[in-house]
């Protein structure tokens, strides 16, 4: 890396400009995005207490399916109300550390996303594929097999990226063209070389979102090729295979399309790629809860029935 002159400054404050473009339609983003951040936190908590309420759902498939709810709950309130406050009230400014946390935090919830999945395909590979043993392979001691290397290579591998990003000089500005903190978004601002960082980001998506979409299709191909003679329960799990691997797919395209936009000049508007990268965050957590909620059978029961013990109680407290 080049080092700084005498008279250049690294910058440990930005702005955020996210849609600048739109000048001063800006703040007409703040009502679609905030009835899309209500109604994921609504769903997803929703899902999560029925699912930790009722006994009857705390088995290896619905315990994931919370974590899921848990991470997808999460995961907006690191970086969306700041950016409803920046549409509403044009907020743009974070400070270094701040813009690293933020990362850190978003980053690591995403690499979770697609590594929940993994998990989920696993457990219906045992369940369908091997059900003799689908307790004694989804029992804590065993099923921790699966889960601690994931979760080292997702720690690792973002923590690598923000503490590369974090080590470097800024001195080309301190406006992002993002509505948060966005790894390549930042690097853009550094002196000198950035190739490893760039390096480092592009390794990581293929490591963990790339890979874990391979994980999950080589696990449902053996998935189709034992039930597809199984009648209606081999239909039914060919459904819910397929509906998993149409939402991940979906998912994967736009996060290529985030992160390669910012390697490949392509002419791709900056609030185009703005979008993208804030529609592989915000997609999963506010779709999942209805593919994995409201489509099992079980769990959209249980929802019915919460639901409708509401409307009740209020009714009650009306009358």
């Amino acid at each position: 890396m080049e080092p700084l002159r005498d008279n250049v400054s690294s910058h440990s404050h930005f702005i955020l400009n996210g849609f600048h473009e739109l000048g001063a339609l800006r703040p007409v983003l703040f009502f679609p995005f905030l009835i899309m951040f209500v109604l994921s936190l609504s769903a997803n908590s929703l899902l999560l207490y029925v699912i930790i309420s009722q006994r009857s759902l705390h088995s290896p498939m619905y315990i994931l399916i919370a974590g899921m709810a848990c991470v997808d709950l999460s995961l907006p309130l690191f970086f969306v109300p700041n950016m409803l406050l920046s549409f509403l009230f044009d907020w743009r400014g974070i400070s270094l550390i701040g813009c690293l946390v933020q990362m850190h935090f978003i980053h690591l919830l995403g690499a979770f996303q697609s590594t929940l999945l993994v998990w989920m395909a696993l457990d219906r590979y045992f369940a369908i594929c091997t059900p003799l043993y689908y307790h004694e392979r989804m029992a804590l001691p065993g099923f921790l097999k699966f889960v601690i290397p994931l979760v080292i290579r997702n720690v690792f591998m973002v923590s690598l990226v923000v503490s590369l990003a974090g080590s470097l000089p800024f001195c080309l500005g301190n406006v992002m063209n993002h509505c948060f903190c966005e790894h390549m978004a930042l690097v853009e601002l550094a002196c000198g070389s950035t190739a490893v960082n760039s390096l480092v980001g592009l390794i990581s998506v293929f490591l963990i979102p790339v890979a874990d979409f391979f994980i999950i299709t080589a696990s449902y191909i053996v998935i189709f090729s034992s039930v597809l003679s199984s009648g209606k329960a081999g239909v039914k799990a060919l459904h819910t295979c397929v509906t998993h691997i149409v939402v991940m797919a979906v998912s994967l395209t736009i996060i290529l399309v985030a992160f390669l936009s910012y390697r490949i000049r392509n002419g791709l508007p900056g609030a185009a790629r703005v979008f993208f990268s804030i529609m592989y965050l915000f997609f999963p957590s506010c779709f999942n809860p209805i593919i994995y909620g409201v489509r099992t059978t079980e769990i959209r029961q249980h929802i019915v029935r919460t639901l409708t013990w509401c409307r009740l109680v209020q009714t009650v407290n009306y009358s």
